[in-house]
């Protein structure tokens, strides 16, 4: 059941597939509340998130990843890079226990919710729930920053919006609904005319269930920060992760275990083809909204691509199919258990 002011939220009373969603969101993004809780999300200073022993001791999500943590470990939790991508934080407010994910598509809403919910504590304890991310990318025509139209971009954002929502309407678990910056209300245009989110990260304060806007160095992202992007390239055909987010850190063992993927040994003929192409050829071909990713998307791309070049047999990196562990060292890094 999803709540807002503590109210059950509900929908005009359809009951066919996707409309319930799309009436749920349509009404929440009119909600004076949830409106004034954007406004002021929006308006909070982006906090640089660093890795080091001076730093908040934190875990990252990519995408397609989730991770549940407990606050006597872990003082912040976040995720960046959202472009149509929407996270997903849910929070235990009698633990402080947390869960966040960094969802890319509908089809894992339902088992990637059933996933973050599991270490979470008693069904009968309310939840609050934060959705921030993905924008109004259905309206985008131009997709390149010189300014040039190459085509119109379909919607991604708002089904992924509609079925998480929906997912959360239809749950037994009660999830007070915090904030709801997406959309319309997580969109701006750029000097190009481009659509484009205003808000592509946050960080959650585990003991205080404060959220911010938040973005991420690369030493940030650790560890293990390219394999677990292949990761979630691989993970689309790989059937054991059907309609199931990525595990990352195991909250018991305070590791992060970093489960085993397989790739075809034509990965890297076809990473050498990709690493062929001009920046702007990369942008369209790789991303969902190519006008609004990240200054680092296509850099970030090109270390995909040379490390399955250099890496074309997936054993090497999970020798026996094996996960790669990372302990937590003294320094506030994370150190992978040989």
């Amino acid at each position: 059941m999803l709540l807002v002011d503590g109210e059950p939220v509900s929908s005009a009373g359809s009951s066919s597939t996707g409309s319930i969603g799309r009436e749920l969101v349509a009404a929440l993004m009119r909600n004076p509340g949830l409106c004034a809780a954007s406004d002021r999300l929006r308006a909070a200073p982006e906090r640089r998130i660093s890795s080091g022993h001076e730093e908040p001791r934190h875990v990252y999500v990519f995408q397609r990843e989730y991770a549940t943590v407990d606050p006597a470990r872990v003082e912040l939790v976040g995720t960046d890079e959202m472009t149509t991508c929407v996270g997903v934080v849910i929070r235990n407010t009698e633990t402080g226990m947390t869960s966040i994910s960094h969802m890319d598509f509908p089809k894992i809403v339902e088992g990637g919710l059933r996933q973050m919910l599991e270490l979470l504590g008693d069904d009968n304890t309310p939840f609050d729930v934060h959705l921030i991310g993905g924008f109004d990318d259905a309206s985008t025509k131009v997709v390149h920053s010189s300014g040039r139209k190459h085509k119109v971009q379909e919607g991604y954002s708002h089904p992924l919006c509609c079925k998480i929502v929906e997912a959360l309407h239809k749950s037994q678990q009660q999830f007070h609904l915090r904030s709801f910056c997406v959309l319309g209300n997580n969109t701006m245009t750029d000097s190009y005319g481009n659509a484009r989110p205003i808000i592509g990260g946050f960080v959650m304060q585990t003991s205080s269930g404060v959220v911010i806007p938040a973005s991420f160095d690369m030493a940030s992202r650790c560890p293990d920060e390219i394999v677990r992007r292949i990761r979630v390239s691989v993970s689309s055909y790989d059937p054991s992760w059907k309609g199931r987010l990525l595990e990352t850190y195991d909250t018991h063992s305070d590791i992060f275990k970093i489960a085993p993927a397989c790739w075809m040994p034509n990965w890297a003929e076809i990473a050498s083809s990709l690493n062929q192409l001009s920046d702007s050829e990369v942008l369209l071909q790789c991303s969902t909204s190519p006008a609004a990713e990240p200054p680092h998307f296509v850099e970030t791309e090109r270390r995909i691509w040379k490390y399955l070049i250099e890496n074309p047999d997936w054993e090497d990196t999970f020798p026996n199919y094996k996960p790669r562990i990372f302990h937590s060292t003294v320094d506030g890094r994370w150190s992978r258990h040989s």
